[in-house]
């Protein structure tokens, strides 16, 4: 068995585990390429994991363009959740339109209207979430573990693909035919908000282009941050 099959066979293992045990739980895809190997594994697997983006309202286009592109490739609509209107025209009255460049703190803020909040609608009533996370992303991620305890939501949280290489994903990709988005042929290996994502330069860490003016330390939204810092913690 190549290191691929073994990698595939132990994440359908974790998949059908969430399926079996965590169950309702949902997949949060940010529609970049390892969020669709996940997708391509959860819809082919029938798992009955729900899937959801959460819709910022800054992403780009082609981001846009894969929840049209799931649709027709596997008949599947991914759920959409958007940030409370009224929290983000009071962020941009009293902050203005771009202020997550101003300081850390204004861009979390920012990150918190458009994506935590958000975040906890779409996981509420559900005992497990998944995420597409991996190690070899960011400096935060180097101790990622497949399943943690989520202080923040109360739940399980599954990273299954946690010990797959950008190398993985891709092959995987080219593989099974997986539609992918298209900024990842322009340079951005890692995808978020369109003010906050840049193409990154040969050899840059693939989150190099995510915030690209902060320090690497500071290069999560908080989509997986308790009460301020990166925790995480072994189940068991």
């Amino acid at each position: 068995m190549s290191d691929l099959s073994k990698l595939i066979a132990d994440t359908r293992a974790t998949l059908s585990r969430i399926a079996s045990d965590f169950s309702p739980a949902v997949f949060a895809s940010s529609l970049a390429a390892e969020d669709m190997v996940l997708t391509d594994l959860i819809l082919k697997g029938q798992y009955g994991i729900g899937i959801f983006s959460l819709e910022t309202g800054r992403l780009h286009k082609e981001t846009l363009d894969m929840l049209d592109k799931v649709k027709a490739h596997y008949g599947y609509d991914i759920a959409v959740y958007k940030p409370q209107a009224e929290a983000v025209e009071a962020y941009v009255a009293q902050n203005g339109l771009n202020a997550f460049y101003d300081s850390v703190e204004m861009r979390k803020e920012c990150c918190r209207i458009r994506k935590v909040e958000p975040l906890g609608r779409a996981l509420a009533g559900n005992k497990a979430w998944v995420t597409g996370q991996r190690r070899a992303q960011a400096a935060t991620r180097g101790s990622l573990q497949v399943e943690e305890d989520d202080a923040a939501h109360l739940m399980t949280k599954f990273n299954p693909l946690a010990d797959w290489s950008e190398e993985d994903v891709w092959n995987y990709i080219r593989e099974n035919g997986v539609p992918y988005n298209a900024l990842h042929d322009q340079g951005y290996p890692s995808i978020g908000c369109e003010p906050c994502t840049r193409a990154i330069e040969p050899g840059e860490d693939v989150r190099a282009g995510r915030w690209w003016w902060e320090n690497p330390e500071s290069k999560e939204c908080g989509l997986h941050v308790v009460d301020g810092k990166l925790i995480r913690i072994k189940k068991g």
